[in-house]
């Protein structure tokens, strides 16, 4: 292993316990008065903090040793495909963007539409045409519509709708 390599590990793993120690700082904002069960709402920003900060030492630890041990050469393109990066961001952006105006279920359906081209063109798969493109159109929709009905209907959770109803 060069000391290149080590030291891009190392910066990585210091990378790792600074976004911990960033995290816990922002826990420290977060009022601590408990709620139910005795667990305020700061708990989980605090236990993903450690976790880092712990996770983060464990990576300098394995770099300054030996390096990153079994690690495999990667796979996989040389370079980024970027069609596919764009796809992808479109279907985030779209998301965002139309998620108060076409509600949940819509905005994420097309979300995932949008994202399944571009990681099937990563992939290097055929368009598949219309029957492909109907098909991923009802899977998002399949998957989206359940979500929203457990947010909205089991544990009150508000998300932007097409309708008043709490159903759309």
């Amino acid at each position: 292993m060069t000391v290149g390599a080590r030291s891009i590990q190392t910066l990585i793993g210091v990378g790792v316990a600074l976004t911990g120690v960033a995290m816990a700082l922002g826990a420290l904002t977060i009022p601590s008065a408990a709620g139910y069960s005795g667990v305020g709402p700061n708990f989980l920003p605090w236990v993903v903090s450690l976790v880092l900060i712990l996770c983060g030492g464990f990576i300098v630890w394995e770099a300054r040793t030996t390096g990153f041990r079994y690690m495999e050469a990667p796979s996989g393109a040389e370079r980024g495909y970027w069609p596919g990066f764009v796809w992808v961001s479109a279907g985030l952006l779209s998301n965002a963007a139309l998620i108060t105006t076409i509600g949940f279920i819509l905005s994420c359906a097309l979300c995932f539409v949008l994202a399944v081209r571009g990681l099937r063109g990563a992939a290097g798969q055929s368009d598949g045409g219309l029957r492909s493109w109907l098909l991923d159109a009802v899977t998002g929709l399949l998957i989206a519509a359940p979500v929203y009905w457990m947010f909205t209907q089991f544990l009150a959770i508000n998300l932007p709708g097409l309708t008043s109803t709490g159903w759309l």
